[in-house]
């Protein structure tokens, strides 16, 4: 396998299960250590065993959205500036981080609004909600990398469309890479990936993609 992503685009890895999308992902992240080959960033091998800060700054500079988000019991704020001390929450940053979620219209019909208790593991809440408030989390951070696993995947299409928007909206300075099988987001990326048994049977724009380039 031999993938090259630049800085700024919005790359979907597409492919059945088990055809390697999130081992790909979790290599990207540096969660995974390959058992051959090389990672690297800006030409430099993020797994070199003297390079263990590069490794640290690289996951530090990813946010990751899973399908399956964990919530803590605690307010909605909180949950969203996860890791925060709560004296040190921005709270205008909150704020816009929720709206580019497409959550801030819930939270404000909250009667206790961003200090809403959210319940363990966000009990009182719809999967779309905890969606998008995990994707409020990876705004709030506003890292360099945001990594998508089928993290739109309980939204109706509409919403999913604005929360992308929203990403988009940040242009070149953030890379987007999304594990997607919905076609209406597959359509959004600037670049697809189809993967097949560990290996790229496909790369290059969605369209191409889709109708079987190879």
């Amino acid at each position: 396998m031999n993938i090259k992503i630049e800085r700024g685009e919005f790359v979907g890895i597409i492919g059945s299960t088990g055809s390697g999308k999130s081992t790909t992902v979790d290599l990207i992240m540096g969660l995974l250590s390959p058992t051959s080959g090389k990672i690297l960033v800006d030409g430099i091998d993020i797994n070199f065993p003297g390079n263990l800060g590069l490794l640290r700054s690289w996951r530090s500079s990813v946010a990751h959205v899973p399908q399956s988000i964990y919530l803590s019991d605690c307010s909605i704020a909180e949950n969203i500036a996860f890791g925060v001390p709560n004296d040190e929450i921005d709270f205008d940053r909150v704020i816009s981080a929720a709206e580019r979620a497409q959550i801030a219209d819930f939270i404000n019909s909250c009667p206790e609004r961003y200090q809403t208790i959210v319940g363990e593991r966000g009990v009182g809440l719809s999967g779309g909600q905890r969606q998008r408030l995990g994707l409020a989390r990876a705004l709030y951070k506003r890292s360099q990398i945001l990594v998508l696993d089928e993290a739109t995947s309980a939204l109706d299409i509409e919403t999913e469309a604005s929360v992308l928007n929203s990403i988009n909206e940040y242009g070149k300075s953030m890379t987007v890479v999304m594990i997607a099988h919905r076609l209406s987001t597959i359509m959004r990326c600037d670049r697809v990936i189809k993967m097949s048994n560990g290996l790229v049977t496909a790369d290059g724009p969605p369209l191409e993609v889709l109708s079987g380039f190879n």
